[in-house]
């Protein structure tokens, strides 16, 4: 599978003084309106880099007692460059990391071949998009949904088959509903130097969806968890992948813990 990302090896990252520390509640300041880059920068503070906030494609909106954070998904455009939003905030180096978040997709949401939610990540380069993880540049674990609204962790790792992220699936029945939320949960356990012990675990709605206990995440202990990758987008590699229609996904409740 292949991704357009054409600003992608501008997205490095180094972990500085300002990175967050554990735990985390991500609030998001102010009322319900447009999502503008000074609110951004308050609540997201020490990320390098953005995509979708410049260009109005989030938003704040209030509903059941609590803020979510609206992206809207651009018709007939993919990647966070053009159809989403994506970001990287630090939180400092932690051998364990549990991120955890409300989501909901809009009602008819356009699931077309799937596209990207948020996860966990590491180490000194954004390792996404085509640049594959070596074992000393970093790490990615994502969540996807994919057609028909089915789900998948899609994770960059040491031993990945190819130069694009594996695909862990969610169980075959396993649907994202829409209009509904559901609860996200992903834990990340990072790997001995010179071992598979490396875990991985999903849950949506506290059902376990995956488990992975022989991870290699990295082969020098320069590098842990200490990244919260909120993108979501659609995509995919071409217009194949685009949505048709107007559509969006919210997320609430965003923690980051250990």
């Amino acid at each position: 599978m292949q991704f357009l990302r054409p600003f992608m090896f501008f997205w490095m990252f180094v972990a500085t003084a300002s990175a967050a520390e554990l735990p985390l509640n991500i609030s998001l300041a102010g009322g319900a309106g447009p999502y503008t880059l000074k609110r951004w920068k308050n609540d997201w503070p020490g990320c390098k880099f953005e995509g979708g906030i410049a260009q109005g494609r989030v938003a704040l909106v209030e509903s059941d007692a609590l803020k979510w954070l609206r992206v809207n998904f651009a018709v007939g455009k993919i990647g966070p460059e053009q159809g989403g939003a994506g970001w990287r905030m630090p939180f400092g180096k932690h051998e364990l990391a549990e991120l955890s978040y409300t989501m909901r997709f809009s009602k008819d949401f356009d699931f077309v071949k799937g596209g990207k939610l948020p996860g966990l990540c590491g180490g000194p380069d954004n390792v996404s998009g085509g640049r594959r993880a070596t074992g000393t540049n970093g790490f990615s674990a994502r969540l996807m949904w994919r057609r028909d609204g089915r789900g998948e962790a899609y994770v960059y790792h040491k031993n990945q088959k190819g130069d694009y992220g594996d695909s862990f699936a969610f169980p075959e029945k396993f649907r994202f509903p829409t209009e509904t939320p559901v609860k996200v949960r992903i834990v990340v356990t990072m790997n001995t130097v010179g071992k598979r012990d490396g875990t991985l675990r999903v849950w949506i709605d506290e059902k376990r969806m995956v488990e992975r206990t022989d991870m290699e995440w990295r082969t020098a202990d320069s590098f842990g968890v200490d990244g919260l990758y909120f993108e979501t987008f659609h995509g995919g590699g071409d217009a194949s992948w685009a949505p048709t229609r107007d559509c969006w996904v919210e997320f609430a409740e965003m923690k980051i813990g250990r």
